[in-house]
């Protein structure tokens, strides 16, 4: 087999990464931010795309950049009992327990319910996800597919869905940019980065970083140096497709505001624009957009979190870890969205920070010899931090101890004080290592 991965696979898989990346969620966060930025539409799409566009991508290079095959081994340098538990976590949140589920929700709400009337009862949700996790299921079931599935079929078709819409905005636009909400007056790049935080995205970097990463190899590429190379350029791919997306669509919700008005959500504004311009077959459009959109991200996450459990419970096939995956989200997928964000969001408040320290202790590992008391120290104290980050988020909070952290900790107000922590915690953890040699060994 030769070494040299070829330039349209290189292609192909920069087009997959998109898709596993653009969700449903993606779609309704720009044009809302757009809607509430206005005129600072353009610093504040600039502060979203550096932690909806940067942080997810730069967590597939890490994975890529660690040698490691998984981010169970990749989060063993911090401890083996750790690299299990947060692997665990990570793969609940992120699948069954909220991200899995919420693509049916989400394309029932915008795809499926507008055509409806009004107080439809459960049926129709019952029957939608049916249909729509058997399609999720079928497609999950051949992982060896899922390059050439999503990649040269699925996202195309999405693509073509997007583009239409905000072709039509940019030629025809709506109205004239509005004046910013009071959120975006002050500070609208920050705000902006609050929002890409919030996508989420960078936990399902991991996820999609191993389907990646996987498909680079069994092309040829076997050394670090190849890998990162291809990887490099998959993601520079998928980083100017999700870039100019997402720069459209907060354009869209922008130039939106004069005639329609500031609106509850970005699945509203999608299909308000879209009513505008198409009339009935925007809706039709938009719903099939949605839902192309939703079932690219599920078929990824379904391949992976079965991948994954199928590895940490050998005895249990991968086709019925995969059937079972879907069979439970089309249950849970029927609670409503409300209710899974609820149970969900403190979860992934407390563990989204990890994820992200981890990319960057990753990225730096050379540098500390890979001692894992920088690991653990860094990753200790941000937890800590995020750990009442999640509290919060779940309505219980500690008044003593926010009032301890926003007077020790900048940004803690707006969700970042776990940054000075994991400096320090790393720096501690180092300065530990040299103080206790007998422990100053380095981790692969």
């Amino acid at each position: 087999m030769s070494n040299k991965v070829p330039s349209s696979f290189i292609v192909v898989i920069g087009f997959m990464l998109f898709a596993l990346f653009f969700g449903a969620g993606n779609l309704i966060f720009p044009p809302m931010l757009g809607q509430s930025a206005g005129m600072n539409v353009w610093i504040a799409n600039a502060g979203f795309l550096v932690t909806g566009v940067g942080l997810p991508l730069l967590g597939v290079m890490a994975l890529g950049f660690s040698g490691k095959d998984d981010l169970q081994s990749l989060a063993s340098r911090v401890h083996p009992v750790f690299g299990i538990v947060f692997t665990t976590v990570l793969y609940l949140a992120i699948g069954p327990l909220f991200a899995i589920p919420r693509t049916g929700n989400v394309s029932f709400e915008i795809g499926v319910k507008p055509f409806l009337p009004e107080n439809p009862g459960p049926l129709p949700l019952i029957i939608f996800t049916i249909i729509f996790f058997t399609v999720t299921c079928l497609l999950s079931l051949n992982p060896a597919k899922i390059v050439e599935i999503v990649g040269k079929v699925l996202t195309p078709i999405k693509l073509t869905f997007i583009g239409i819409l905000v072709v039509v905005a940019f030629v025809h636009p709506i109205g004239d940019f509005q004046a910013p909400a009071s959120n975006y007056t002050i500070q609208p790049f920050f705000n902006g980065f609050k929002e890409g935080y919030l996508t989420m995205d960078t936990l399902a970097s991991f996820v999609f970083g191993i389907i990646i990463i996987n498909a680079i190899k069994a092309k040829g590429a076997t050394t670090k140096k190849q890998i990162m190379i291809v990887c490099g350029k998959a993601t520079a791919i998928a980083a100017i497709i999700l870039a100019t997306i997402y720069t459209a669509l907060s354009y869209m919700g922008a130039s939106s505001v004069e005639k329609l008005g500031h609106l509850d959500n970005g699945g509203i504004v999608l299909a308000k624009v879209s009513d505008y311009y198409f009339g009935a077959y925007g809706g039709i459009l938009l719903g099939l957009m949605i839902t192309v959109a939703c079932i690219t991200t599920s078929v990824g996450l379904i391949t992976s979190c079965s991948t994954y459990f199928h590895k940490l419970f050998p005895n249990l096939p991968y086709k019925t870890i995969a059937i079972s995956l879907s069979v439970f989200s089309a249950i849970v997928a029927n609670i409503g969205l409300t209710q899974l964000i609820a149970i969900s969001v403190p979860v992934m408040t407390a563990i989204y920070p990890l994820a992200i320290v981890l990319i960057f202790l990753t990225f730096f590992h050379s540098l500390f010899k890979g001692k894992p008391e920088v690991y653990q120290g860094s990753l200790l104290l941000t937890f800590i931090v995020s750990l009442f980050d999640g509290l919060s988020g779940a309505g219980i909070h500690i008044s003593f101890i926010d009032t301890f952290f926003n007077a020790i900790l900048p940004l803690y107000g707006e969700g970042l004080g776990w940054i000075i922590p994991a400096i320090v915690g790393g720096l501690v953890g180092y300065a530990s290592s040299l103080i206790r040699p007998s422990h100053n060994h380095q981790i692969d």
